[in-house]
């Protein structure tokens, strides 16, 4: 399409990961295999949240809408993915371009916000053990999961719609793996500075709100671990937090580096923001339902509960 002299961009080239003619193929079952294993860790944690009646509490609600999140992150980056290893046309349209980035925003922003209640579960689990079955219903934890998704679904909703006010005529590569927004700012030949700033603002609000939320809680439960005198409990405790606090860790740690830390959005870096995006875009998932689950005595015993059957 062209507007004046310029001609606008209506379908974007994605560079991918590496221009290396021999390592297509064996990035191809890498990441063949990573998502294969993602999808099936995720899906039947899910599936099996959802058969076995001893896992219907809270923090199992909340593992398993953050497992459906996992899966929709990396199922919104990672087939097109796949497909460009091996195919020469790296082409997408605009229109897949954007739907890519909101399906990957609304599941990025909702485990933000599902990881912050684990955390708040947690501490009235520890803290409040006596008042935990009136506190955290499982009525008002699905509002709690509700409210995650939905906020996730607005997030993406913005940026994408000021997206659509952007026109794009510098170039069609996305030197990227997906369609990143922050990599579709530096091609777009309108003026993305609103844009950048919301990204930012958001960013910051989201990430550090959702993030004190989970390191206020820990500070109360890890105070009431101390404080708690059987080594049963205390090694319990540690188990459970303990995994919540990695993935919370690698989770928010990459996120902070891409959008929150100065320069965000510059080319400096490119190659550290790529090994950045592959974490909380392709590992991350691909990690949580291990660990989640291999130190979680309940899934476990569940898991050989269903097998013996």
């Amino acid at each position: 399409m062209t507007v004046g002299n310029q001609t606008l961009v209506t379908e974007f080239v994605l560079a991918g990961l590496t221009d290396h003619p021999r390592m297509q193929v064996p990035l191809f079952l890498v990441f063949l295999i990573i998502y294969f294993v993602t999808m099936v860790g995720n899906l039947g944690l899910i599936a099996l949240i959802w058969k076995d009646t001893h896992l219907h509490t809270p923090m199992y609600l909340f593992l398993g809408s953050l497992a459906f999140a996992d899966a929709c992150a990396s199922s919104s980056v990672t087939p097109k993915m796949l497909v460009n290893f091996l195919s020469k046309d790296h082409k997408t349209l605009l229109a897949e371009c954007f739907t890519q980035f909101y399906v990957f925003g609304s599941s990025a922003t909702t485990e933000c916000f599902l990881l912050s209640v684990m955390a708040y579960d947690r501490y009235v689990a520890i803290c409040n053990p006596l008042l935990y079955p009136v506190v955290m219903s499982n009525g008002l934890c699905m509002q709690f999961i509700y409210v995650s998704y939905i906020v996730g679904f607005l997030h993406s909703a913005i940026h994408v719609g000021l997206l659509v006010r952007l026109n794009f005529c510098k170039s069609n590569i996305i030197h990227y793996f997906y369609c990143e927004i922050l990599q579709l700012f530096k091609i777009s030949c309108t003026d993305p500075t609103v844009n950048l700033l919301l990204v930012l603002i958001f960013s910051a609000f989201i990430q550090g709100f959702t993030f004190m939320t989970i390191i206020i809680s820990y500070f109360y439960v890890l105070f009431a671990i101390l404080k708690t005198k059987t080594e049963k409990g205390r090694s319990k405790a540690f188990s459970t937090c303990s995994a919540h606090l990695l993935s919370v860790s690698l989770f928010y740690g990459t996120l902070f580096l891409m959008y929150v830390r100065p320069g965000s959005g510059s080319g400096s870096g490119e190659n550290n923001d790529k090994m950045y995006s592959l974490f909380y875009t392709i590992i991350i998932p691909f990690l949580n339902p291990f660990i989640y689950s291999l130190r979680n005595k309940e899934v476990i015993a569940a898991l050989r509960r269903k097998m013996k059957k």
